[in-house]
């Protein structure tokens, strides 16, 4: 599949200063207990055991997660990076008192800004957005390789379309997303995430609930 700028920046569009005052209360709060049966609690637990004091969260949203998790100090270093100057500005501001990094940078590009290596990288609900099949969006974790400590824990979050149990309101909907451009995962399966994740990392453990796969890693 080839990707064009059209598809990469549709993922992320819809995510304006106004949608995000509303993206809490509708995704957190009812389509990730209601349609896509993982509950938001499950992914906070992620943060609080992966989170270090040396963090990016690529893809921030609307900066919840990082808002609520609990961080092993309570000055820790943060950064956030997103293609969208609208979610950077957001979440930035809602973390303030953290005084984030900010960089904009679409994933699937390589980064070239210099930027200090991280001990954990968050990547919550983006790939799902990323145009392409998991071995084609594979990519983002090659280029954030350089900016991995040894040790560097990756974990994140992603909607899968195969290998998943989906209710009939999850197929609805991801359907309705994927013909939009909002979503891009009707080629994303189980095993094209473990493959892709094993290729590259070490300690690789993924759990899926629901129709959402949580999955961590470990440099090598």
């Amino acid at each position: 599949m080839s990707v064009t700028e059209e598809q990469i920046h549709a993922g992320q569009a819809v995510y304006t200063a106004r949608t995000l005052k509303m993206y809490d209360f509708i995704v957190l709060g009812i389509s990730n207990k209601w349609i896509w049966k993982c509950p938001t609690r499950r992914i906070e637990a992620q943060y609080d055991a992966q989170v270090s004091a040396n963090h990016l969260d690529v893809g921030v949203g609307t900066g919840h997660f990082l808002d609520n998790c609990h961080f092993p100090t309570v000055n820790p270093r943060v950064a956030l990076m997103d293609m969208n100057r609208s979610t950077l500005d957001y979440a930035s501001a809602r973390i303030a008192r953290h005084q984030p990094e900010t960089y904009q940078q679409n994933i699937l590009e390589e980064i070239t800004q210099p930027i200090e290596p991280f001990d954990s990288i968050g990547i919550n609900y983006l790939l799902h957005c990323v145009p392409g099949s998991i071995p084609e969006k594979a990519i983002a974790f090659d280029h954030l390789k350089p900016l991995m400590n040894p040790g560097c824990r990756i974990f994140g979050s992603t909607i899968l379309h195969e290998e998943v149990p989906k209710s009939w309101a999850a197929k609805r909907l991801m359907a309705f997303y994927n013909h939009k451009g909002i979503f891009s995962n009707t080629q994303d399966t189980l095993t094209d995430l473990n493959e892709a994740l094993t290729q590259r990392f070490n300690n690789v453990q993924i759990e899926t609930v629901g129709c959402v796969a949580l999955f961590s890693a470990t440099t090598r």
